[in-house]
């Protein structure tokens, strides 16, 4: 486009394109503003052309269809419209457009592939909010043929993977489109050196547990406690407001305290993938560091010492800060995590984990429900409940059912029979539970954990061993084999595929050279997962190390949010 040019952004889409490209670097390109797309006539500009970048859904079409037809016409100069469907085009939101009268109004109507997008340097999202609901509940496979254009074009930069590995109806999908993309684009095989060895492939709804359990490494509780949004977190302001003396509290900050969370900062790439209780002691540590580094500077005597430690200065001055900030997000969530509430709550999850009572009403859920605490609580742990039984029996189940809709209300059973769908709150099939089966060969609960200087992924949930991340570390060694009887039981296919390398390019591994694995979550991952997946990368004798890809970064709560219907009252 000529210049100079305004954007109108779907709002969801300002979060991941703020990590690829930051406001200063659309401002070299000459863009003049930046609005949010919202009903109405669009802000006055002085622009000539006005870019519409969108996710291709209709509801977003009938806002576009607004601010178009409310442009003023007799305006000199006119203002061009150009809309960006990210990720793809879409006939159908065309085709609305057109139903409008309006779709003559672009100029150009491109699309914009964005796939996968980096959030540090070992973790890749799509950041597609819809995709386990739109998988399991709607059918609708649109965002396995993005993970797979992704996967294609990460072997276009980084050389074909020779070994895939899957488990599950999605995996078994993406594996095919990526075989199927290859034969039909010959010219795709590459003669780059491939970085990684394998890719391991695994549906979200062959692990339905792990996101359910509350997560306790520091990352995981910021992301349950306040969500993590696009690596950035919003905090409560009063926490983090300096201290001046004798001013008392008159005057608090009312915004929201916004922190970038990522390995670049590095105390927080330290403690990030702690539990919780190892983390405060790492704090204390780090302070008596930083203020005897502080203390130097009346040790520095000649003019060369003052020199270095002015030098030093501004890295020392980051990592007081840093220190600073997250002694202060430790406190909150501290204030949180010794509640009776946490602690109960904690205390049903492991009990549901560990095996014990998982096939009667349990009274703490009732109490909780007796108490309307909030929904989302609630149907999280009946869900645990459900999984770690292979399903409640049926009396248990609708006693469930009807404690939730009288006292929440009826519109949540179209959110049940979703649950239900997904394979998250269900009867049980047969008579047969498989849970126990399944925790006691993958070794998912263990009873001694160590939290502070862990020797098992188990540290994560302080007792249980994310599954998805055991079959990863099975897969690396002795290889799923040795669990073929566990796998059968757990839903979907697994499969092995093998894609030729042009001569030359195998791999001779030297010694102690490490295998790179990449694993692929479609339908979300946890932070807690993620923190298992690097504890393994970390491991003397691991031998692996890996790269983590997904849908979509989830915690229990924005997954089950996900899958939630809103009814709407009727007006009368």
């Amino acid at each position: 486009c000529p210049s100079p040019q305004a954007i109108v952004w779907d709002e969801y889409l300002t979060g991941p394109f703020g990590l690829i490209a930051q406001y200063s670097l659309l401002k070299e390109h000459e863009v003049e503003k930046m609005f949010t797309l919202k009903p109405g006539r669009l802000p006055q500009a002085d622009v000539k052309n006005i870019i519409f970048f969108v996710r291709p859904k209709l509801e977003l079409m009938d806002i576009i269809t607004d601010n178009v037809l409310r442009e003023d016409r007799g305006r000199s100069p006119q203002r061009d419209f150009h809309i960006l469907f990210v990720p793809r085009r879409s006939l159908l939101c065309e085709q609305w457009l057109k139903e409008q009268g309006v779709l003559g109004s672009f100029i150009h109507r491109e699309q914009y592939s964005l796939d996968l997008i980096p959030f540090d340097g070992d973790l890749l999202s799509m950041e597609s909010d819809g995709a386990f609901k739109e998988c399991y509940l709607e059918s609708d496979q649109t965002s396995l043929y993005h993970a797979a254009k992704g996967l294609m074009t990460l072997q276009a930069l980084y050389g074909t993977i020779p070994q895939i590995f899957g488990k599950g109806d999605c995996a078994r999908h993406v594996a095919n489109m990526m075989i199927r993309m290859k034969r039909e684009f010959p010219g795709s095989q590459n003669s780059i050196f491939p970085v990684f060895d394998t890719l391991l492939l695994l549906d979200r709804n062959v692990d339905l547990l792990t996101p359910l359990a509350t997560q306790l490494t520091y990352e995981g509780l910021i992301d349950e406690i306040y969500g993590i949004q696009n690596t950035y977190v919003k905090l409560p302001p009063e926490k983090f407001a300096p201290k001046k003396q004798g001013e008392g509290g008159k005057d608090l900050p009312t915004e929201p305290k916004k922190l970038q969370l990522n390995s670049a900062e590095e105390l927080y790439a330290e403690i990030r993938d702690k539990n919780f209780n190892a983390v405060g002691s790492v704090l204390s540590k780090k302070a008596k560091i930083i203020s005897a580094a502080f203390e130097e500077r009346h040790h520095a005597k000649t003019v060369g010492e003052i020199k270095q430690f002015v030098s030093q200065l501004p890295h020392m001055q980051a990592a007081r800060s840093s220190l600073a900030n997250h002694t202060s997000i430790a406190e909150l969530i501290k204030d949180i995590t010794t509640s009776e509430d946490f602690f109960d709550n904690l205390t049903v999850e492991q009990e549901f984990m560990s095996g014990i009572d998982t096939d009667k009403v349990n009274n703490y859920i009732e109490d909780c429900i007796a108490q309307k605490h909030p929904l989302i609580k609630i149907l999280r742990l009946v869900c645990l409940q459900s999984v770690c039984n292979s399903g409640l029996k049926q009396k248990v189940l609708d006693h469930y059912k009807r404690e939730i809709l009288q006292t929440y209300g009826y519109e949540h059973v179209l959110t049940l029979n979703n649950l239900e769908k997904a394979g998250l709150l269900k009867p049980q099939a047969s008579s047969r539970n498989n849970y126990p089966t399944i925790r006691k060969t993958l070794r998912l609960w263990m009873d001694d954990v160590n939290e502070q200087n862990p020797n098992d992924i188990s540290y994560v949930y302080s007792g249980y061993a994310p599954l998805s991340v055991r079959l990863a570390q099975l897969l690396a060694r002795p290889g799923w084999r040795s669990i073929e009887e566990v796998l059968k039981m757990l839903p979907g296919p697994h499969f092995e595929e093998r894609q030729q390398l042009p001569t030359g390019l195998q791999k001779k591994r030297q010694h102690g050279e490490n295998r790179v694995t990449l694993v692929f979550f479609l339908g979300g991952v946890t932070y807690a997962e993620i923190a298992a997946l690097r504890f393994l990368s970390q491991m003397e004798d691991g031998g692996t190390e890996y790269v983590i890809a997904t849908t979509k970064l989830i915690n229990g709560t924005s997954w089950i949010k996900s899958l939630m219907e809103k009814l709407e009252p009727a007006p009368f």
